[in-house]
């Protein structure tokens, strides 16, 4: 049992990571580095790690960081090839034209279309693209980044490809291993079921998205406060959740990881288009924002909302079909798809053996179409990246897929590698140091020598359980949204908590599956209110400085979440689900 003081030392990295990014404001850039050297300094001085074994769990952290940076440079290529092309405002024009009315603007941009770029390119992508985009339709500056913000979190967890899961929950539960191969999964299985359960979770909760995104508007934005005009729409809300909802839980439970938000967004988007062209679910009357001159300041930014610097970005792009336009997203889905169910291609994708293998002084390397590196520095300790099998490669070729197609000239296509490889910077660095620290407190149980056996990571968990007791479940997705409010991030937050949650509910007696699933859905909502997010998608629209005007509006579908999902968690953990791993 750790002491009052270990327990507190235990804390300091995520302490000073919430001081800095939280308290003072600082980038992470500047923050993280900081709470790395303070878990290598507890690592040290606590547990009495050796500086080879903080250097090697370090090195695992690097790892990791630059297989969700390869998806992430995946998708936003993919993402800036399309706009460079302009299929990208094809696929916005075939949204808008369907209806005038605001309300359904924001059913058909801030959630479908926000849910699928989630879906396809993650890492607070949707607030910064979709809100110019309602910008440019008129919508204050303000009412847009709140709309696309609230708009997508329900597929945060799924985001740019399944990064959440298939890295943020696997990495850390490396170390689980044993005590899950005891419950009868392999890692991945294991969060693969994870996986499944925060889509139960987000299908019964964030089927009101829609609704909570059109509430939030008509009220703090129409002439009156009132949400009455949400309620003429309510029926079209509903619809876009549940057609949305159901394909989504269904992907997660009998696919893969990767594909729910795609698959929500692209099923449920085309099924709500389909209904309203045909002239079903359309509002009576037509909802629109005040006048503009009654517009207080604060509404708007440097940017005038439909205005010439906005309108000059969107092409006419009425010759090139929707079809083409969605083109290398469904190519995506299909090359992901046959990769996962195929197991003849899975297997050889994922073949170790297909490579060579360099022994050296610092460790085994392997070489292949999976890139090892074993008993780093001699520790023991192990990362590869499956670089052929990752989203990654995928995402890429259907941009290269796309330069053909579009018929993309060379400037255009050095232009949407190179704005890419610009929004790779910041990340690059945070995210390095950020998982560099989360390993740290993870492996620091697991040195021969430890000065305690349970990680920084484990004694944390084990004193939060005990304090909170049979309660626990009900406050496990506020964990992880602290965790993603902090970082910014959905996987970082669960790179962070998901052994956290593991751990707290072994100490409980409660099935793991339920509380690691409440912490990936935490990890997603804790978006709302991610002061990097706020900030991205504030910077589009031209109104940097009203971030705390953000946050607070946006705390109220954060508590909605959290609450319900508290909720729900109690319920399967205790009368539903009770006997599951």
């Amino acid at each position: 049992m750790a002491s009052a003081v270990e327990l507190l030392l235990a804390a300091a990295p995520l302490i000073i990571t919430a001081v800095l990014l939280v308290g003072l404001l600082w980038p992470a850039t500047r923050a993280m580095p900081i709470a790395w050297v303070a878990a290598l300094a507890v690592g040290f001085f606590v547990w009495n790690n050796a500086p080879v074994w903080l250097a090697g769990a370090s090195i695992v952290g690097v790892i990791t960081a630059l297989e969700i940076l390869f998806i992430v440079f995946g998708a936003l290529v993919l993402l800036y090839t399309l706009m460079q092309a302009g299929a990208f405002d094809r696929i916005n024009e075939g949204f808008a034209a369907v209806s005038d009315d605001r309300r359904v603007q924001i059913v058909l941009l801030a959630f479908f279309l926000a849910t699928f770029i989630e879906g396809a390119a993650g890492f607070g992508t949707p607030a910064a693209v979709v809100a110019p985009l309602l910008l440019a339709l008129g919508f204050p500056a303000l009412a847009a980044v709140i709309a696309a913000l609230i708009g997508h979190i329900i597929a945060v967890t799924y985001g740019a490809v399944g990064t959440p899961i298939i890295v943020g929950i696997e990495s850390p539960l490396d170390v689980y291993e044993a005590e899950i191969a005891e419950g009868g999964f392999t890692v991945v299985g294991y969060s693969q079921e994870v996986a499944a359960w925060a889509a139960t979770y987000h299908a019964l909760v964030g089927f009101l998205m829609p609704l909570f995104a059109v509430s939030m508007v008509v009220y703090f934005f129409g002439e009156e406060r009132s949400l009455k005009p949400a309620f003429s729409v309510a029926p079209l809300c509903l619809f876009a959740g549940i057609v949305f909802a159901i394909p989504y839980w269904a992907s997660a439970w009998f696919i893969t990881a990767e594909f729910p938000s795609l698959i929500g967004a692209m099923v449920g988007g085309a099924i709500t288009v389909a209904v309203l062209q045909a002239g079903y679910l359309l509002p009576d009357d037509e909802w629109d924002f005040p006048p503009r001159e009654e517009w207080p300041d604060y509404w708007v930014g440097t940017i005038e909302p439909g205005g010439e610097e906005v309108d000059a970005a969107i092409d006419d792009t009425e010759s090139m079909s929707l079809l083409k336009a969605w083109a290398p997203y469904i190519i995506l889905v299909i090359l992901l798809v046959v990769t996962r169910v195929n197991d003849t291609i899975s297997g050889f994708i994922t073949d170790p053996e297909l490579g060579v293998t360099l022994d050296t002084a610092i460790g085994e390397f392997g070489i292949g179409v999976l890139l090892q590196w074993n008993d780093i520095l001699g520790t023991g300790l192990a990362d590869s990246i499956s670089w052929v099998n990752v989203p990654g490669f995928w995402l890429f070729l259907s941009a290269v897929i796309a330069i053909p197609l579009f018929g993309m000239s060379g400037q255009e296509v050095k232009d949407a590698w190179a704005e890419a490889g610009q929004k790779l910077i910041s990340p690059l660095i945070a995210l390095v140091f950020v998982i560099a620290m989360v390993q740290v407190m993870l492996q620091s149980g697991n040195y021969e020598a430890a000065a305690l056996e349970e990680s920084m990571i484990e004694v944390l968990a084990i004193a939060t359980a005990n304090a909170t007791g049979a309660i626990y479940p009900g406050i496990a997705a506020l964990i992880g949204a602290l965790g993603a409010a902090m970082t910014g991030s959905n996987t970082v937050s669960n790179i962070t908590f998901a052994g956290f949650q593991f751990t707290a509910a072994q100490e409980l007696g409660l099935p793991t599956q339920i509380l690691v699933g409440a912490q990936a859905v935490g990890g997603a909502i804790g978006n709302l209110v991610a002061i990097h997010n706020v900030v991205a998608a504030l910077a589009t629209v031209g109104l940097v400085g009203q971030e705390g005007r953000v946050m607070r509006l946006n705390l109220i579908p954060l508590f909605y979440y959290a609450v319900l999902v508290g909720f729900w968690a109690l319920l399967f953990s205790y009368v539903l689900f009770p006997g599951i791993f």
